[in-house]
């Protein structure tokens, strides 16, 4: 940990000093990509970081506080490399749309499909909470509707943007439907979100045996998890930058963008959720991918159109069509998947397929 946090505060300085100069270079290829490589490890480095000090918490916590810091936390790093690369020299009014979408798909349909996969090879059928999975798709259904979909059918506008009454009704929408879960995932209902105590069993709040003890290891852990966070929020708008032109660049279609931010954020916490499936925790991967689903889109939507109306950028929200008909074969197919008890391969591998259909419709759409 020393380290890492020493790598990462040590480029935080590098760039404050010479950033200027370096990202002046981009358009010598080896100077971009030699600082896209080390930006992009420092980050995903960072991250791992963040996702450690979460799991540490989650630990003392119990679940669903846990989870809910560890996606909390990433998706301030997402929102973080959205706003750096929308604040950027180029206007980029898709970005918050292709990330959000690109999160979706890759927890959704590639690392529920990969989980499920390995969770079903090696322990046949897994069980998890069914109201907690239940609440998440309760939430998530509506929210990625009104983000991804309704744009793209209003009146108003033409090209799947808002007009600014409905940025700021639609915002307070997501942050009233967001907060409302959260009240219940952390209060009357938050065994929705936890597996069923087995009889013999001792509860997670046991594990803590001296309270005072406890309460110090919170707050060290709380407080390395920011000085982890920190250093990626202060390097995103460095790492958007360079993004931005390798895009440009390569005539890579702009989706791609989206992909890569959500593939830093979630790698680290994809991670964690198939070390959990793998030790046969499939409650605890539920919650960091179906939370991951619901922080993202009830946080993400709010963020990206408060920075459109400040910034007077334009912000396209409304997906393509055959964007919409995969998002809603993923919202279909996880009703379907998570209305059971028990998930085996088969559901691993179709969820799998439509992940690699959303991969094919980014290089030819």
């Amino acid at each position: 940990m020393v380290v890492r946090l020493a790598v990462a505060w040590a480029t935080v300085a590098a760039f404050a000093v010479f950033g200027g100069g370096w990202l002046g270079g981009l358009d010598a290829p080896l100077v971009a990509a030699g600082l896209f490589v080390w930006l992009f490890s420092v980050i995903l480095w960072s991250a791992f970081g963040v996702v450690h000090e979460a799991e540490e918490l989650a630990d003392r916590l119990g679940e669903p506080y846990g989870t809910l810091i560890l996606t909390l936390s990433i998706v301030v790093i997402e929102v973080a490399l959205v706003a750096a690369v929308m604040l950027g020299a180029k206007a980029a009014p898709t970005l918050g749309r292709d990330t959000m979408f690109a999160v979706i798909m890759i927890v959704m349909n590639g690392l529920v499909g990969v989980g499920l996969i390995l969770g079903g090879l090696r322990h046949h059928r897994q069980n998890y909470n069914l109201d907690g999975a239940g609440a998440y798709l309760a939430a998530i259904i509506p929210l990625t509707t009104i983000a991804l979909i309704i744009p793209n059918f209003t009146t108003s506008t033409p090209d799947g943007s808002l007009t600014a009454f409905q940025a700021v009704a639609f915002s307070v929408l997501t942050v009233v439907l967001y907060g409302i879960f959260l009240l219940l995932q952390t209060g009357r209902h938050s065994d929705f979100f936890t597996d069923f105590v087995k009889p013999g069993a001792v509860a997670p709040e046991a594990a803590i045996a001296h309270p005072d003890a406890g309460r110090g290891a919170i707050l060290r852990h709380a407080g390395l998890l920011l000085v982890s966070l920190l250093p990626i929020v202060l390097l995103s708008k460095s790492l958007a930058a360079i993004l931005d032109h390798g895009i440009k660049a390569l005539g890579a279609p702009s989706a791609l963008g989206g992909v890569i931010i959500a593939a830093i954020v979630f790698t680290p916490e994809g991670i964690s959720a198939i070390k959990a499936i793998r030790r046969d925790q499939l409650q605890r991967a539920i919650n960091l991918c179906l939370g991951a689903v619901t922080s993202t889109v009830g946080l993400t939507v709010p963020a990206v159109l408060a920075i459109g109306l400040i910034s007077g950028q334009r912000v396209v929200l409304g997906l393509a069509p055959a964007e919409m008909a995969v998002l809603a074969m993923t919202l279909l197919l996880s009703v379907i998947t998570f209305s059971r008890q028990g998930t085996t391969v088969l559901e691993g591998a179709v969820h799998l397929v439509v992940f690699l259909t959303y991969l094919t419709l980014i290089f030819s759409p």
